[in-house]
């Protein structure tokens, strides 16, 4: 192999799938083992043309006694190629299983990439690892979607640069590099005792032995044949109509009518598609008891869907969320009103006023107007009542939303304006009949905008 040959084969294979559409910073999930430091070498040589910038996060899971050597070897690794390099010490014991530890690893990278601001995480996932996930898949009985192995892109800038190259080429870079870059064997990835480990250096080689060494190849095949089969199935959650299927703030909603309408494989299908969208892996059982709750559950219920993962019947909707959409991304009160003018975020909204003279306020606009003064926004309280205006008598917080079609998912995390012990507005659904100023006296004039939505 030519010096150059893998940096380029990666600079074209980047080029061609546009893995990173856009420039920033790329966090590099380097473990200190052969194949993630090739990957930090070779992005550390394709980075530029890419607009990137580049930082090295290492976790030390506390599981091997020498894990700390480890660490402090691949932040060396960070000075030596004169980019910054992070690290997150876990203490999981060396009881912690493959599972457990993949789990809070990328708890820790998550955390960093968000920390820094990173675009991008990528992780040197390569295409070795890609026949050992289809085997192991395989043998777990996944769906025909679990097949598709590992994608080259995941949620939230995830990224798998390495995954057309074999672990060969990628030791044989290492060898040739001429940089002496220090690398560490991690003994578990030898120990058979773990699936994946076992999968490499007992099933593979009787595999191979029996159907040759193109046996690699054809498993490879069926990743990418069950990757376009999910391919499919993605376009087909856009381009039938009757499906209504969107994705809002990182849930999936999908039209219920459609599904009650389709034969149980079909309806299995779609919500498999829909909940993939998102990252919820749902199994063919699984799949076919939610699309039996999609059909039968009244408007409210909720499917637990396992990982943190929920669906819930929202009137002619189905939604697939993680449980921490139910919760306020925001500090539990903000204030609003001081000052001539302002604007501040609860959540995912945004709050503006200014100093105007009143008009005449509607009871489901996005803007209104109050008395001069000051107030605070939060979340549903249980007891949270509302006096609408032009109406009679008080009402709960809790109805008016269930009324007005927000999905039981949303209502703790829909802003409440209020001033002292009132609730004055549920902006776009109801405003209050207090501290309603006359029309054309001096007043706050109060906006809300749901950020990110469409």
């Amino acid at each position: 192999m030519q010096a150059n040959d893998l940096a380029t084969r990666l600079r074209d294979h980047l080029r061609a799938t546009g893995l990173f559409p856009e420039p920033g910073l790329a966090v590099l999930a380097v473990s200190g083992g052969p194949d993630s430091v090739v990957m930090l070498d070779l992005m550390v040589r394709v980075a530029p043309e890419f607009g990137l910038r580049l930082a090295v996060v290492h976790v030390d899971h506390g599981i091997a006694d020498e894990s700390s050597d480890v660490a402090e070897q691949v932040l060396g690794l960070a000075v030596q190629y004169d980019i910054p390099g992070y690290l997150s010490v876990l203490h999981l014991g060396s009881d912690a299983s493959e599972t457990q530890a993949r789990s809070a690893r990328y708890t820790a990278l998550r955390q960093w990439q968000r920390k820094l601001g990173a675009v991008y995480l990528a992780t040197a996932h390569h295409a070795d690892d890609q026949i050992e996930t289809v085997l192991f898949r395989l043998l777990r009985g996944t769906g025909l979607a679990g097949l598709a192995g590992i994608a080259a892109r995941g949620s939230e800038g995830l990224v798998r640069p390495l995954l057309p190259f074999r672990r060969a080429e990628l030791d044989e870079w290492l060898q040739a590099s001429g940089r002496g870059l220090a690398v560490h064997s991690d003994p578990a990835n030898a120990d058979l005792r773990h699936h994946r480990s076992w999968i490499r250096g007992e099933l593979l080689p009787v595999i191979r032995d029996r159907f040759g060494i193109e046996v690699e190849d054809h498993l490879l095949d069926v990743a990418s044949h069950a990757a376009d089969d999910r391919a499919a199935w993605s376009a087909v959650l856009r381009t039938v109509p009757d499906i209504q299927f969107r994705v809002v703030q990182g849930l999936a909603e999908i039209a219920r009518d459609a599904l009650c309408h389709c034969e149980a494989p079909l309806g299995a299908a779609l919500l498999r598609a829909a909940a993939r969208e998102v990252g919820c892996v749902l199994g063919p059982r699984r799949a076919a008891r939610l699309w039996d709750f999609a059909r039968r559950a009244p408007s409210g219920r909720r499917f637990e869907l396992g990982q943190g993962w929920v669906a819930e019947t929202a009137f002619g909707r189905l939604r697939i969320l993680t449980l921490k959409e139910s919760t306020p991304t925001g500090p539990r009160t903000v204030r609003w009103g001081d000052g001539d003018a302002g604007r501040v975020r609860w959540g995912r909204w945004e709050i503006c006023w200014s100093q105007e003279r009143a008009g005449t306020p509607a009871r489901d606009a996005i803007v209104t107007w109050v008395t001069e003064g000051w107030g605070e926004i939060r979340g549903l309280l249980p007891g949270d009542r509302i006096l609408p205006l032009g109406g009679v008598g008080h009402r709960r917080v809790s109805r008016v939303l269930m009324e007005r079609r927000i999905p039981r998912s949303e209502r703790k995390s829909f802003p409440l304006l209020t001033r002292g012990e009132s609730v004055i507005w549920l902006p776009g659904i109801c405003r209050s009949d207090v501290a309603v100023p006359e029309p054309g006296e001096a007043a706050v004039r109060l906006e809300v905008t749901a950020v990110g939505d469409p």
